[in-house]
């Protein structure tokens, strides 16, 4: 009850504030007085060119994200579990996980600092090789790749912790019978590990792409500057402007239930295809 309780008054009750994407909402005069418009911000918002470039922007930047992010948590937990000497094993596991737990407010002062052109140590050291400084956050063509390390640093780790979780899952007589066989580590990994992890494997999958259209807001929002709008600006950041910048408080909302709707349709079509060629899904 405690559980239904806590869904219903901060998942479900909010839903009424949708409402407002099909009003003029007005602060003073409430939900309700407000008048409705029907799809005029929907309609604001498919010919919006500055939309068309946010919405590019989120899609290149998660994609980004998903093709070469999403791949590092397994590869990692893979090798830390190939891993025998278990106190270097538990030292990197704790090393790894430690920047999950920093604010992006400090990751982002953190990577400023580094990549800084007025003293930062990666430019610094590119002057000493005899190459030019780069200014990484004010360069449309080097920003986005900013934001992928960064995220990679900061999140990498934790997400390993999903999948040391499912070795945990594999019966260890399928690695004796695979020795007995002749099977090595390679073999082992192929036929047995990876296997042992396909369904959390996919599971996190279809869950990533229910937020590809977040493609990370807070951080974005901490480390981009309008000098890289072109390549950064993402819905998140847009809707944040529109909403608290602009107190366009009904686009915004509009803007919002756009994603959502996409994000959820995402996931449905994700879990399906999943069920059709790989027999496993969320439900």
């Amino acid at each position: 009850m405690p559980g239904i309780l806590f869904i219903l008054l901060f998942k479900y009750t909010p839903m009424y504030g949708i409402t407002i994407a099909f009003k003029d909402f007005n602060i003073f005069t409430g939900f309700a007085d407000s008048p409705w418009v029907g799809w005029k911000h929907f309609e604001k918002l498919f010919t919006s060119p500055d939309f068309a470039q946010v919405f590019k922007n989120t899609v290149i930047i998660s994609f980004l994200k998903i093709v070469i992010l999403f791949p590092l948590p397994i590869m990692i937990a893979l090798m830390l579990n190939e891993l025998r000497n278990m106190v270097f094993k538990r030292t990197v596991q704790t090393v790894i996980y430690l920047p999950h737990f920093l604010s992006w407010v400090i990751v982002g002062g953190l990577f400023i600092d580094l990549l800084s052109t007025n003293g930062g140590i990666v430019n610094k050291l590119l002057v000493s090789l005899g190459m030019e400084q780069i200014a990484f956050f004010l360069d449309n063509s080097v920003f986005r790749g900013v934001l992928i390390t960064s995220a990679g640093w900061k999140e990498t780790g934790w997400s390993t912790i999903v999948y040391l979780a499912a070795f945990t899952m594999i019966d260890p007589m399928l690695y004796e019978a695979a020795k007995i066989d002749g099977a090595g580590r390679w073999k082992q990994l192929w036929h047995i590990t990876l296997p042992g992890i396909a369904p959390i494997i996919v599971l996190m999958f279809i869950l990533r792409l229910g937020n590809v259209l977040e493609a990370g807001t807070e951080q974005i929002l901490v480390m981009y500057n309008p000098v890289v709008y072109q390549v950064s600006d993402v819905i998140g950041t847009y809707v944040y402007r529109q909403g608290l910048g602009n107190q366009d408080y009904s686009f915004s909302t509009a803007v919002g239930l756009f994603e959502a709707i996409i994000s959820f349709t995402l996931v449905i079509i994700g879990n399906s295809m999943s069920r059709k060629y790989l027999q496993r899904g969320i439900w």
